[in-house]
């Protein structure tokens, strides 16, 4: 029988023999682990993790209990499972690659100078109009709003602008049965950057099933970048937005200023401190 004193001692013996250096690795190790489930949480990997774990339980038990045949089978499956994992996460795996070199070391952001405020709110009002505008008039829209992930190999699947950004222009891209009008507008640095461009569809089976190819795409996207999505359903006129892989519905258009606002606002400040800027 286990002497509780005993493991307590030898617990509190561990622990206040620990130096500063094993503190540290215990804290760095524990804060990967929680990034890791925070980033994982409700998507797909978090159900395929629980799978593995369970696995590694299984394997031990049948080694405790000499099950060796089904030991054997769970040994080998775990060999397998590297390789297996690679590719069911292969997507995650992407966006976790992704959100590294997106981080941002701001030692010396703080007393940048940041971007015209004028220009900035010039640059949403004339997206949030040419937005419910086309509402308005139930003529679908989908536009990319490129933030820190690049999107060059999309941007490539259209024909390129390059032109400042106008609700008249965006609005005219859109109207039906023009050349440029079946496809995404995608939008970087302030500037219109391309038309007609072709988007990655979700795979998500979350999603409505009323939904067409505009809102799947839009979703889509915004899964393998940090990209924002604006869309307008040409059904309903209803003006949607997806951000990393979700998809938000019927947004009014001062709740669409606001988001735009606080999202893009944050990438305008940080390249500001570069030459240039997202709105300059």
């Amino acid at each position: 029988m286990l002497d509780i004193n005993s493991f307590f001692g030898g617990f509190f013996d561990m622990i206040f023999s620990m130096s500063i250096n094993d503190v540290i690795d215990i804290l760095i190790v524990a804060y990967i682990f929680y990034k890791v489930f925070m980033f994982i949480k409700d998507t797909r990997a978090e159900q395929v993790l629980k799978g593995i774990v369970l696995l590694f339980v299984a394997t031990q038990i049948s080694e405790i209990l000499k099950l060796h045949t089904l030991y054997w089978i769970l040994i080998k499956a775990l060999d397998l499972g590297f390789i297996a994992a690679l590719v069911i996460f292969q997507p995650e795996l992407r966006a976790g690659l992704e959100y590294i070199g997106r981080t941002k070391f701001n030692f010396f952001l703080k007393n940048s100078a940041s971007v015209s405020e004028e220009i900035f709110d010039k640059t949403i009002e004339e997206i949030v109009e040419a937005l419910y505008s086309l509402s308005r008039q139930k003529i679908g829209a989908l536009i990319i709003l490129e933030r820190q992930t690049k999107i060059g190999d999309i941007i490539n699947t259209g024909t390129s602008i390059d032109g400042a950004i106008s609700r008249q222009l965006l609005i005219n891209i859109f109207i039906p049965n023009t050349p440029l009008h079946d496809g995404a507008v995608v939008i970087r640095d302030s500037q219109i950057k391309a038309a007609a461009c072709f988007l990655p569809l979700t795979q998500s089976k979350d999603l409505s099933k009323d939904l067409g190819t505009r809102h799947r795409a839009a979703v889509g996207v915004s899964e393998v970048s940090d990209c924002i999505s604006l869309i307008v359903s040409e059904e309903t006129g209803d003006v949607s937005i997806a951000k990393a892989g979700k998809l938000y519905r019927n947004i009014s258009k001062e709740r669409m200023t606001n988001i735009l606002r606080s999202n893009l606002k944050v990438t305008v400040q940080e390249k500001s401190f570069f030459k240039g800027g997202i709105f300059k």
